[in-house]
């Protein structure tokens, strides 16, 4: 069925991007590029699902005479909460992997982008999922939240903090799992030896990228003080040459944000920053003369941790500017924060660009990149640290989750065990010298 999804998925890929940009405002290449994660997801456990689900058989506590095998078991019903900036993304990758493990889903959407998952599962049922399998309830998260929370064995939430931490405590009420990709104020390290080429490209899809809306974008550029100045003019000088605006073609750079609401959002975080001293360097504005929801992408200076732009996730277009003297500096104001979802480091030398990047305090870290390799990589778990999450997607961890473990022990012949009447102290030696042997025994 996955393997037909998968060829459905891509050939409807077209469809699917005009979708996500109706309901969120997104540019077009942010959109196609959406499309790609169900499709590399499902690639991704198509090969390692069967080896993960496989009964492993272990040895048991008396060799020859017992085993122990490792069974996984579906959850049951897994209730997945995503949010509205990458809906078909979340929607559906979130839950490829619960439905290979053997459960249901219940999705809830936002309201605001819910046409881009109901279309992937429209198409997961005409590969052959059955119908009712995957279930998608709409309504505001207050209304619908708990019930879906209450009647779920699992709960995958992906959004802001606050909101985890009830999901949290309400999951952990139920005495059922969770796991929760939260907020972040996700730092950018740039070291003196960094090609500023890329530094520039990376930075202008770091922060702008679906206009600022991604959870691992970047909000805190620390540049070194001997080149900040060259540095910040070049970041100032690209980001005024983005174009901005709503098209269903690749003409905009950046386009909308995804409500008025959320621009009024933005817009608070910057007018109160500039109040409290920063300076904008380019940007800053609203632009109605574009849509209701349009605001210009933003470079500030001066920003401290007075400022909501200072320690508060923005999740828009606007990054600011630090000034730093050491990397032991750098790597200190890098981890100054309650959040720990993704940052990024910038070099000529990769050997001590990764040896900072291993000191900062956050689940995902880029090397020469802001995102995509960590998030793209499969393979490997994607999670927050701190206040940015508890567990993660992706990984053998990300199919695991949505599984119980069964220990099916078998004791072929009764050896164990002491018995009335037995010499005891027969059965001490024994025991403590079976304790012995099996340091030395290979597991399995």
């Amino acid at each position: 069925m996955f393997k037909r999804a998968h060829s459905l998925f891509i050939d409807n890929a077209e469809t699917t991007t005009d979708l996500i940009q109706v309901e969120s405002g997104k540019n077009r290449r942010m959109a196609i590029e959406e499309t790609c994660d169900p499709v590399m997801v499902m690639s991704h456990y198509l090969k390692r699902a069967p080896k993960l689900l496989r009964p492993v058989k272990r040895g048991g506590p008396v060799p020859l005479v017992s085993t122990s095998t490792e069974i996984r078991q579906p959850k049951g019903i897994v209730g997945i909460i995503a949010p509205w900036n990458f809906p078909f993304a979340t929607g559906i990758s979130d839950s490829i992997p619960a439905l290979m493990a053997g459960n249901g889903i219940v999705l809830k959407p936002d309201n605001k982008t819910a046409l881009s998952p109901l279309y992937g599962v429209e198409m997961l049922e005409e590969a052959g999922l059955p119908r009712g399998l995957f279930q998608v309830v709409c309504g505001e998260g207050p209304d619908v939240g708990p019930a879906l929370i209450d009647h779920a064995n699992y709960v995958m939430f992906t959004g802001s903090t606050a909101t985890g931490r009830v999901i949290g405590e309400r999951a952990g009420r139920n005495l059922i799992g969770a796991c929760l990709e939260l907020g972040g104020k996700n730092p950018m390290i740039v070291l003196e030896d960094a090609n500023l080429d890329e530094v520039v490209q990376g930075a202008m899809f770091g922060a702008f990228g679906n206009t600022g809306q991604i959870c691992m974008h970047i909000e805190r550029m620390y540049l070194p003080a001997s080149r900040y100045d060259e540095i910040k003019a070049r970041l100032v000088a690209a980001t005024e040459a983005l174009t901005l605006g709503a098209s269903y073609d690749f003409g905009p750079d950046v386009g909308s944000l995804v409500s008025p609401d959320h621009k009024d959002r933005v817009q608070s975080h910057v007018e109160d920053a500039v109040a409290k001293g920063a300076t904008v360097l380019t940007g800053g504005r609203a632009r109605p003369d574009l849509g209701p929801a349009f605001f210009e992408p933003t470079i500030l200076e001066g920003v401290t941790k007075e400022m909501l732009a200072g320690v508060t996730e923005t999740f828009g277009p606007v990054v600011a500017l630090h000034s730093y003297s050491s990397v032991d500096e750098a790597i200190a104001l890098a981890n100054d924060t309650d959040y720990g979802l993704n940052a990024s480091v910038w070099g000529g030398d990769l050997d001590r660009a990764c040896a900072v990047g291993r000191r900062i305090e956050s689940g995902n870290v880029n090397v020469n990149d802001i995102l995509a390799t960590a998030f793209a990589s499969k393979g490997t778990p994607s999670g927050g640290v701190k206040q940015s999450g508890v567990g993660a997607r992706h990984g053998d961890q990300g199919l695991l989750k949505y599984t119980d473990v069964q220990n099916l022990a078998v004791l072929k012949k009764q050896v164990m065990g002491a018995r009335p009447g037995q010499d005891y102290d027969k059965y001490v030696k024994g025991m403590l010298s079976g304790l012995r042997m099996m340091r030395k025994t290979r597991i399995r």
